[in-house]
């Protein structure tokens, strides 16, 4: 049965700032933990397509994959998908951003499925991406939030 996973976090941040730092392809190293680079092979409209390289897992192995993301800014969201899809069968990936009381509500749902070869089946890759959307989302959350207060704090030059 294929992957689903569906996390979500409140950050206290005004939606702008949310959209631009999360849409920063080649600022992610910063803004994930996981990720070690990005590489923007093209860009056309919205869509970007980029490489991103992990840091090496437990074992040692660096995992890397093309994918191609495309933005709507004026519907709050982001698709994405594996081009390269590695052990995936499929890995596709939506992103929504909705303003509220206190800041931005960013969803994130992965719908994927794992090739029959690879080292994990689809409820193992579920259960770790719901385990690592946690760690990466209170990340990203901390990390915009920091910045939403040093913006809040700037002076405007005279």
């Amino acid at each position: 049965m294929p992957g689903h996973t569906e996390n979500a976090i409140t950050i206290a941040a005004p939606l702008d700032l949310v959209w631009e730092m999360t849409n920063d392809l080649e600022n992610w190293p910063q803004l994930f933990s996981e990720y070690a680079s990005v590489e923007i092979l093209s860009r056309e409209g919205n869509s970007t397509t980029f490489r991103l390289t992990m840091h090496p897992d437990d074992n040692g192995k660096v995992w890397s994959w093309v994918s191609e993301r495309t933005a709507d800014r004026e519907a709050l969201s982001v698709r994405a998908r594996r081009v390269e899809t590695g052990p995936f069968e499929h890995m596709d990936i939506h992103w929504t951003y909705a303003p509220n009381k206190t800041g931005t509500t960013m969803h994130w749902t992965q719908d994927f499925a794992m090739k029959p070869q690879a080292p994990v089946d689809d409820q193992g890759m579920t259960d770790h991406i719901n385990r690592n959307s946690r760690i990466q989302l209170e990340l990203i959350r901390d990390k915009i939030e920091q910045r939403a207060r040093e913006l809040r704090g700037a002076v405007p030059a005279n």
